[in-house]
């Protein structure tokens, strides 16, 4: 049987440090949080290796520093883990809490691209509180401030715990006020160790994403990126222009995410840190014992949990008629949603972040037709 795997990936997700700080968000999955695991030096330059050659193919490659708070990391030790890298693009996703000035010269001087997590004003803002339990908007602000003193572009992440399409318009002119360049937004999900995700009603996330299609089309001043994969679908099908792959074209980008310690996870980064009686740590390998390159190329043959998860996919190819947008639910999604199988199919965050998505902006289409 044919791989369906991409051998070579567009990115690599590094977790530089587990520890968050000064954060400890409510609905956070990461089981480490607390404490400070560092990742290695040894572990980037392993990770580097393959990675450069790849970048020399692809100018686009990029090394996201994620998981965890990765500024926790320290500025000296975050620049001997990218110093290994050359060519290639970097990115880090940030609660912003921690940036000052420093952080900002440093991050220019790494020509950084800086993602920020936020959720949208104050009041909605309410589940990013501090390890004292304090509300964290105004230390996220003011490292946004310190962005926009050193005129540093930046995108912005927000999860949505309540996806009410009354607030749809104040959340979305939020962010256009700020000044992000790409918005992508998140319908919480319940995952890791946050049991805590409600229940969303799927008409009423529908109207979610109509409103905030609204807003956007009344001031479309930044890149919304789930309107953008709406209207790359929409393209693929009609054959109008070219457009990048849709969900449910092949290979799939097997997505590495290389935790701290080197262990390596295909697809879903959210499954890192966790272990299952059945297939252990999730990991394909680690990159100290095994070249990224080679777990990446063997990667369906060395993780069984994948298999479980195609059975999953075509299941959903098979019952879904909205899995041609959506390729089908998330591992990890999967997983946590359906007590440890990955061979389910609908979940509440494909219920309410795609398929609501399309029926959303598709109404939105037919209220505004010329």
């Amino acid at each position: 049987m044919p791989t369906r795997l991409a051998r070579i990936p567009g990115s690599v997700i590094m977790q530089p440090t587990t520890q968050c700080l000064p954060m400890d968000c409510t609905y956070c999955y990461l089981p480490f949080r607390k404490m400070k695991h560092l990742m290695p030096v040894e572990v980037a330059k392993a990770v580097a290796r393959p990675v450069n050659e790849w970048a020399t193919a692809n100018p686009e490659f990029e090394v996201v520093w994620h998981g965890g708070e990765p500024l926790a990391a320290g500025r000296e030790h975050l620049a001997a883990l990218m110093a290994p890298f050359t060519g290639l693009k970097h990115s880090v996703q940030t609660n912003a809490a921690l940036v000052d000035d420093a952080w900002c010269e440093f991050l220019l001087e790494h020509q950084v691209h800086v993602g920020v997590s936020i959720d949208g004003p104050e009041d909605m803002n309410t589940h990013r509180v501090t390890l004292a339990g304090r509300p964290g908007f105004r230390g996220i602000m003011r490292g946004i401030d310190r962005l926009h003193h050193h005129r540093m572009p930046f995108s912005a992440i927000a999860v949505v715990s309540n996806p009410d399409p009354d607030r749809a318009g104040r959340f979305y002119d939020f962010f256009a006020d700020l000044g992000v360049t790409t918005l992508g937004v998140n319908v919480e999900e319940e995952e890791g160790v946050n049991l805590g995700a409600k229940d969303a009603d799927p008409a009423r996330a529908a109207g979610f994403w109509t409103a905030l299609a609204d807003a956007w089309r009344a001031n479309p001043v930044i890149r919304l990126r789930e309107m953008q994969r709406v209207l790359n679908f929409a393209g693929a099908v009609l054959g109008s222009h070219a457009t990048a792959p849709t969900p449910t074209s092949a290979p799939w980008d097997p997505l590495p995410t290389v935790a701290y310690d080197g262990g390596v996870v295909m697809l879903s980064p959210e499954l890192a840190g966790f272990t299952d009686s059945r297939f252990g740590d999730f990991t394909t390998g680690k990159v100290l014992h095994t070249g990224l390159d080679v777990l990446v190329a063997e990667a369906e043959d060395r993780t069984p949990w994948i298999t479980e998860f195609w059975n999953g996919v075509d299941a959903c190819r098979a019952t879904c008629p909205t899995f041609a947008f959506c390729g089908g639910a998330h591992a990890a999604n999967r997983y946590f949603e359906h007590e440890g199988r990955f061979d389910g199919t609908r979940t509440r965050y494909c219920t309410t972040a795609k398929i609501a998505l399309l029926e959303g902006v598709t109404r939105h289409v037919r209220e505004h037709r010329p």
